[in-house]
Parts: structure tokens; C-alpha cells; sequence
């Protein structure tokens, strides 16, 4: 990226103190078409410090990397351009997409993560993302049900962002998905028991989570559900409100 390039990315990420490049070497050489790029995938560092998870995401032996970091500050760094492929997402599923690196866009977000002491996500970080979003959904046209969370796409291995993240905030923003049930009517709905939980988990599969018969399997996907969609209560137990929440999303 030239620098006349990185002074008009840094005019559109209007709420961003700075935009810098620090290439890492690891993604794939060949470059892809514009038109495979149809996820953006949201991460958190889930290390101690910024410095550490930047050496990281750029060390040759660490085999990781990302499109975009996000820095507590609202600095945004260029890692890898997006028409290569960033190592970001591991083992992975979404509907009918497997090994999502080759279709998506990664942000690593600065946060220590819940081995780490998990804390909020800063406003002048989160503003900074939101603007990043917004360029590049109009950019490569994403659906705004195609910006996902690493818990998402591996919810067996992963719980980032978190439920400290703020999908609603996102959603409102125009650049996150989200559903439109009213806060009083989840609480009502809350803790009230499903007699059969067979139908939530067709709906899992309809909106785009893939996990296994195994019961750890079912468990880990409902939480990571409930960490995205009901952060204020991530107990694994099926109820009426996260049912009549997924069922919402799943038809908007």
C-alpha cells in the first residue's frame, strides 16, 4: 500500500488516530479475486499485551496472522493486504463454507482474552473498527450476516470475541447482525423451559452453525450462541428466549 493509499484509508477511518503497515509473511502467496472475499471474521488477541500479540501475528514461526489489528487506541495496522490470504481462522465452518481463511477478511482486536483477565473493549477501539467494517462491507459487498466472531465459525475451539463485545452497538451501526426482540420480552422469556429442544438446534443449523452429535459439541455451540446473542446469561441451558431469539434472526 502506497502512502498516498494509507493517507485516503486514513481520511475515510474518520474516529482513527493512525493507520500503519507492519506486513507479516504469513499468508498465501497467490492473490485471490475480489469476488471470493464474502466473510469478515472478528477476533481478540487473548494475550497480555499489544506488543506481544503484534510479534505474534507477524513472527514466521508462529504460523498466525490477520488482515487488520485493532490497537486499544483506535490504531489500526495493515498486517496482510486483503487480497492474499491471511492465516486467521484455523479449522472452520459456516453453512456450506469450510476453511473460511480462503473467503473471509480477519481482525484481530487487542484484548487479553479469558485466560488473560477479559476486559471491555475500549470506545475509541471500537469506533475505529466500526469504520474499518464499514469500508471494507462496501468494499467487497459482504452481507451484514457475514461478519461473524471466531466463536462462531469454530465454536468447539474458540470464544472470541466474546460477550464483552458489543454485536448490538455493531448492529446498529449497520455493520453487525443482531436481533429485534425487546429487552423486557427476553427477560419474560428467560429461564422458561423448551420441551423439546430438537427444533433449536434445526435452527442452528439454518442459520449457519456447524458442530457435532457429541453432547460437548451441542454445548459449546449453544454458549457460544448465548455469548453472542444473550451475553448477560451463558449457562449452555436452552430456553424460550434463546429459542424465540434465534428463531428472530433466523427469519429477518
Amino acid at each position: 500500500m502506497t502512502n498516498i493509499k494509507i493517507k485516503l484509508f486514513k481520511i475515510m477511518l474518520k474516529n482513527v488516530e493512525k493507520v500503519s503497515l507492519y506486513y507479516s509473511p504469513n499468508f498465501d502467496k497467490p492473490k485471490r479475486s475480489r469476488s471470493k472475499i464474502k466473510y469478515i471474521i472478528l477476533h481478540y488477541t487473548g494475550m497480555k499485551s499489544e506488543k506481544g500479540a503484534i510479534k505474534r501475528l507477524t513472527s514466521t514461526y508462529s504460523k498466525v496472522s490477520s488482515h487488520y489489528f485493532v490497537k486499544k487506541n483506535g490504531e489500526v495496522i495493515n498486517l496482510v493486504p486483503d487480497l492474499y490470504i491471511s492465516w486467521h481462522a484455523g479449522i472452520s465452518e459456516w453453512k456450506n463454507d469450510k476453511f473460511i481463511n480462503s473467503k473471509s477478511i480477519g481482525i484481530e482486536i487487542s484484548n487479553p482474552g479469558h485466560q488473560n483477565g477479559y476486559k471491555n473493549f475500549p470506545k475509541k477501539q471500537i469506533n475505529s473498527l466500526v469504520d474499518l467494517l464499514k469500508i471494507l462491507k462496501k468494499k467487497y459487498k459482504i452481507k451484514v450476516e457475514n461478519i461473524l466472531g471466531h466463536s462462531d465459525i469454530s465454536p468447539n475451539r474458540k470464544k472470541d470475541p466474546g460477550e464483552k463485545f458489543p454485536w448490538k452497538l455493531l448492529s446498529q451501526k449497520k455493520v453487525g447482525y443482531w436481533h429485534s426482540i425487546g429487552e423486557t420480552k427476553c427477560e419474560k422469556l428467560r429461564n422458561l423451559s423448551l420441551i423439546n429442544n430438537f427444533f433449536f438446534y434445526k435452527l442452528l443449523l439454518k442459520f449457519g452453525y456447524r458442530f457435532g452429535n457429541k453432547q460437548k459439541d451441542k454445548l459449546n455451540v449453544v454458549k457460544n450462541f448465548q455469548r453472542r446473542f444473550r451475553p448477560n446469561l451463558i449457562d449452555g441451558i436452552i430456553d424460550k428466549e434463546c429459542y424465540e431469539i434465534l428463531k428472530n434472526l433466523t427469519i429477518k
